[in-house]
């Protein structure tokens, strides 16, 4: 018997909650017109900006902001690219300025040298402690709660969950798992490359300050079509560089459903979307209609952003 109880209680009830539950009922109606076989119930999720707070800077340049100076120590010569000297300086107007994977180049390399266990480790302690500079909570404790409702919903109703982000994915798999119950395995991201050593305890994996891929725009898809052979029937993103990844959800057969979490609550977190050059919203708010993507409002739609801390998912 099918619990009665609201699946989404985070969100205001309105045209994109009743969309969201329409569609997912539809999905799980075997015979009906809306139905979705299992096998294809694919929901991708961008992270920053659509999982968790990404501004004024995405989190894992905040860790970078931590981690460079060691980096600046060891090879001067970094200094001379304009995102490491910012980054140096803590200048953030300046990171602001630079195009997105400049920006993460930094963030990227701070792991470099390491295998993946010592990074997973390293970033953990820094996640566990580290507090937003403006929001004066723990960045773990910034993922938005109507969205891990959603996660939730989709997941008892079938659905396999996936974090598509432009991100590092060894840095989001750290926290994926508490935040969002998304396994390792079902995250995607930019990445380094990687060499395979063999030593006293064997094989490890280590990493190189060597972009490997930039999981954003175009990239998204790719990747999605590399890692997971499949066309996503449900996807949700908050900037242009999930564009590609909902048109792509969009462009196949049968029933499909894309979002855009639209930033315009500056009371309880932040209000942008044109102006933030790291994750311009532009584009894709202008044509969201014309695409079919559908358009959630922080303001409107939800009716609580954070959990409290302590609520056993920070």
């Amino acid at each position: 018997m099918q619990s009665t109880a609201d699946p989404l209680p985070g969100w205001n009830d309105g045209k994109a909650k009743a969309a969201i539950l329409d569609f997912v009922a539809a999905a799980i109606r075997e015979g009906g017109p809306g139905y979705v076989a299992p096998a294809e119930r694919i929901a991708v999720f961008d992270n920053d900006g659509t999982l968790w707070c990404e501004f004024p800077l995405q989190v894992q340049v905040f860790f970078a902001l931590a981690e460079v100076k060691r980096l600046a120590q060891q090879d001067p010569s970094l200094l001379q690219k304009p995102a490491f000297k910012a980054f140096l300086a803590g200048d953030v107007k300046t990171l602001m300025s630079l195009p997105k994977k400049d920006v993460f180049e930094p963030a990227f390399a701070t792991h470099a040298g390491m295998t993946v266990e010592e990074f997973h480790a390293n970033a953990w302690r820094w996640l566990r402690q580290a507090e937003h500079p403006k929001l004066g909570r723990r960045f773990i404790a910034n993922s938005y709660v109507p969205q891990r409702e959603l996660l939730d919903y989709l997941r008892t109703s079938g659905f396999k969950t996936y974090i598509v982000t432009g991100g590092g994915v060894e840095f989001v798999r750290v926290v994926a798992g508490q935040l969002y119950g998304i396994p390792p395995e079902q995250v995607i991201g930019s990445s380094t490359r990687m060499k395979l050593e063999t030593g006293p305890e064997g094989m490890v994996l280590r990493k190189l300050p060597e972009l490997g891929s930039f999981d954003d725009r175009d990239e998204k898809v790719v990747n999605i079509a590399l890692h997971l052979g499949r066309r996503p029937v449900f996807a949700f993103g908050n900037s242009d560089g999930d564009l590609a990844m909902l048109r792509y959800t969009l462009g196949g057969q049968g029933p499909r459903m894309a979002w855009y979490l639209h930033h315009d609550d500056a009371e309880r977190e932040f209000a942008y979307d044109r102006d933030f050059r790291l994750s311009a919203f532009n584009e894709g708010l202008d044509h969201a209609a014309e695409y079919g993507i559908g358009l959630v409002s922080m303001k409107n739609d939800w009716n609580r952003v954070f959990a409290e801390e302590g609520d056993g998912r920070a």
